[in-house]
């Protein structure tokens, strides 16, 4: 009976788990230690660059990211930056890339201390060039497109275009996010002008370097289900046990 349940609901799992890794990407990490690059006095304030920021206090970003269909000068699709900061060195993270899968799109993400930006040619050019078109299409008027404010802060607002200074301790990383369009249409608009993709970047640190924070509460509710499975599992067998011995003693007496 167990057997056939489990076959029975195999397809299913399947099927959500496939949906699931659908319209979600993720990278892990280790937080480096603090480069001694970013207490230098010639090293540029990392703010100028107007890169939008994700912190373990201000984690979730909802931001429209840029995507185009892969090419021999773009093989991965058009590229986005983000500062990541206030790390703890050495704890284990994961940034999540989620998006709807009415937007099928291949995200490839990596990271990069801030050596290792300035030691490569190829990694500065490109976050340079994505800061300066990021910077000149905003409304100078309107200075939250740069770095969007902390939602439900009960503190006054802060110049989105000034970098929080982290404490000493705290390491930062540079997040590059690459978004390839994955669709094919006979809509010859989409096909010549790819649209931004709504998405959501979320950095999740580990609980013990182990497991992510955001799925502790989940993991918590499935270990009480499993717990109330086996123990209901065992009454279901304990009874059918009664019952069966029940039925075999009838039939004794009634050879009898």
């Amino acid at each position: 009976m167990l057997q056939s349940l489990f076959y029975t609901l195999a397809p299913l799992l399947t099927l959500l788990l496939q949906t699931a890794h659908a319209n979600v990407e993720k990278t892990i990490f280790l937080a480096p230690t603090p480069s001694p690059l970013s207490s230098s006095n010639i090293t540029p304030d990392l703010s100028d660059l107007g890169l939008d920021l994700l912190s373990p206090e201000n984690n979730i970003l909802r931001t429209n990211l840029n995507a185009s269909f892969p090419s021999t000068a773009k093989p991965d699709g058009a590229e986005s930056w983000f500062l990541l900061e206030g790390l703890n060195p050495g704890q284990r993270y994961e940034v999540r890339v989620c998006w709807l899968a009415t937007q099928p799109t291949s995200f490839t993400l990596s990271t990069y201390p801030l050596d290792a930006i300035i030691d490569d040619p190829s990694l500065l050019a490109s976050i340079s060039h994505f800061s300066s078109a990021r910077l000149a299409s905003v409304d100078v008027n309107n200075p939250r497109e740069v770095i969007p404010q902390v939602p439900n802060s009960h503190h006054a607002p802060r110049n989105p275009l000034r970098r929080t200074r982290s404490h000493d301790s705290d390491s930062v990383l540079f997040l590059r996010i690459y978004a390839a369009a994955d669709y094919f249409t006979i809509e010859q608009g989409l096909m010549e002008s790819v649209p931004p993709v709504i998405a959501d970047v979320i950095l999740d640190p580990f609980w013990g370097n182990v497991f992510p924070n955001s799925l502790v509460p989940t993991a918590c509710w499935g270990l009480i289900v499993g717990i109330a499975a086996i123990g209901i599992a065992r009454w279901v067998v304990k009874e059918f046990g009664r019952v069966v011995g029940s039925a075999a003693g009838s039939a004794e007496k009634k050879g009898q």
